[in-house]
């Protein structure tokens, strides 16, 4: 499963999802960060939104619901099965 996550420099809820989801095992997870200062493009769309969460399907980037910050890895992994499929 492929994810991408869409982050800010300073953004401490961007810095606490990436570590959740680098923590998680048990899921054939690769994880792609992207700086959104680094696009105009993602700065125009995410600018207010950091962090999102999307899930390449089909070669289609899909968004996810935005995760609590206070789930556990457990918690996002649970999430994570119920979005993606094939999990």
């Amino acid at each position: 499963m492929e994810l991408i996550l869409y982050t800010k420099p300073g953004c401490h809820l961007c810095e606490g999802l990436h570590e959740k989801l680098e923590q998680i095992q048990g899921l054939n997870l690769v994880l792609e960060v992207r700086d959104i200062t680094n696009s105009e493009d993602w700065w125009q769309a995410y600018q207010y939104e950091v962090p999102v969460l999307c899930c390449k399907i089909s070669g289609k980037e899909q968004p996810l619901p935005r995760p609590s910050p206070r789930l556990t890895v457990q918690q996002l992994v649970q999430m994570l099965q119920k979005y993606i499929p094939g999990n």
